[in-house]
C-alpha cells in the first residue's frame, strides 16, 4: 500500500492534479486526498482549485458537479458504477410532473442528485446548509426534492415555511430505526447521539444533535463529552476514532455502510490518474442550467 500511495502523489505532482474524498470512503483514501469533507465542502473546493485534473473520490454526482463547476479541467471518478440510490430516484419526468403539481413555487434540490435535474432548479443544497438555503428564499412553500426526510428535518426547524418533498430517501440512513436508538441509550447511558438529517424524523427526533457529516464531526471534536453514538454512514466513526482516540465512538448499527461509497480503492485511484480514465462529461446546455443552481447555493453559503 506504501508503494501505492507513493506511485500517487507523485502522478498528482506530474499532473497537476487534485484528489477530493467524500467522508464516507474507505479512510485509506485519506492517505492521497488533497481535501476530506462533505458535499458543500469539496462543491467549494472544486469550485476554487487550480489543478488541471479533478480525481473525486466520491459518486456520481459529486463528480458531475465538479465538472459543473469546473468545465475546463479533466474530472476523473475511480469507479464510474459509484452511483447513489437517492439521486436515482428522480429524473427529469418526475421532477416536472412534480413542478407542474405545484406551480410557481421555488424549487430546492439537495445535492444528492443529476445535472439533469438540478437544470431545473432553482437552487441546491447540501445537508450542511438546507436550513440556510430555504431560509433565504424567503418564501412560504418550497418544493424539496429528492431527500424528504432532510426536507420535513428543515421544515421542522423553520416557522410558516411549508417544506413540500417528493418521496425520495438515503436507503443507508433508513436503515437506522427508533428502536436502535433506543437500545443504544440503554446500553451507554453517558454517550451524546449524533445523527444525520437524511434519517426518518422517529430517529432524529431522538437525537441529542442532527446535522451533516462535517457537523457531526465538528460536534464529536469540540464537545468534552467522551463517548458518541454515531447515527450516520460508518466512514464517518472511522475517520473519528482514528482523529480522537481517547473518544469512543459507537456506530449504531453495524450495516449502516454505503456500499456504493465504498466502491474505490487506493489501486482504483492510482489506475485513474495513470491511465486518465473514466472522465465525467455534462452536456453543455445542461451544465449552464445547472451551474446557476450550484453558484446560487455557494453565494448564500459564503
Amino acid at each position: 500500500m506504501k508503494e501505492i500511495i507513493e506511485k500517487i502523489k507523485q502522478l498528482k505532482e506530474e499532473k497537476k492534479a487534485v484528489i477530493l474524498a467524500h467522508c464516507y470512503q474507505n479512510a485509506e483514501i485519506d492517505e492521497v486526498a488533497d481535501y476530506v469533507g462533505d458535499s458543500l465542502y469539496l462543491s467549494q473546493m472544486a469550485a476554487k482549485t487550480d489543478a488541471e485534473i479533478i480525481l473525486f473520490a466520491g459518486v456520481y454526482f459529486m463528480a458531475q458537479t465538479a465538472k459543473i463547476l469546473c468545465p475546463d479541467k479533466k474530472v476523473l471518478l475511480p469507479r464510474l458504477e459509484s452511483g447513489c440510490l437517492m439521486a436515482d430516484m428522480i429524473n427529469l419526468k418526475q421532477l416536472r410532473e412534480f413542478k407542474s403539481k405545484n406551480p410557481n413555487i421555488p424549487v430546492v434540490c439537495y445535492i444528492n442528485s443529476t445535472a439533469e435535474v438540478k437544470s431545473e432548479c432553482d437552487i441546491c443544497c447540501t445537508s450542511s446548509n438546507a436550513l440556510k438555503i430555504v431560509e433565504s428564499l424567503k418564501a412560504p412553500k418550497v418544493l424539496f426534492l429528492p431527500d424528504t426526510y432532510l426536507g420535513k428535518w428543515v421544515e421542522s426547524k423553520l416557522n410558516n415555511v411549508e417544506v413540500i418533498t417528493y418521496p425520495g430517501f438515503c436507503p443507508t440512513h433508513l436503515r437506522i430505526r427508533p428502536e436502535d436508538i433506543l437500545e443504544a441509550r440503554k446500553k451507554y447511558p453517558n454517550a451524546k447521539v449524533l445523527a444525520h438529517p437524511e434519517c426518518h424524523q422517529s430517529v432524529t427526533s431522538l437525537a441529542d444533535y442532527v446535522g451533516s457529516t462535517t457537523g457531526i464531526m465538528k460536534f464529536a471534536a469540540e464537545h468534552d463529552d467522551k463517548q458518541f453514538i454515531i447515527a450516520t454512514e460508518k466512514g464517518v466513526v472511522d475517520r473519528l476514532k482514528r482523529d480522537y482516540p481517547d473518544k469512543e465512538f459507537i456506530l449504531i448499527k453495524d450495516n449502516i455502510i454505503c456500499q456504493n461509497m465504498k466502491w474505490h480503492t487506493l489501486t482504483d485511484v492510482l489506475h485513474a490518474l495513470q491511465n486518465e480514465e473514466h472522465e465525467i462529461s455534462v452536456d453543455k446546455d445542461i451544465r449552464e442550467k445547472a451551474l446557476k443552481c450550484i453558484d446560487r447555493m455557494l453565494e448564500v453559503s459564503k
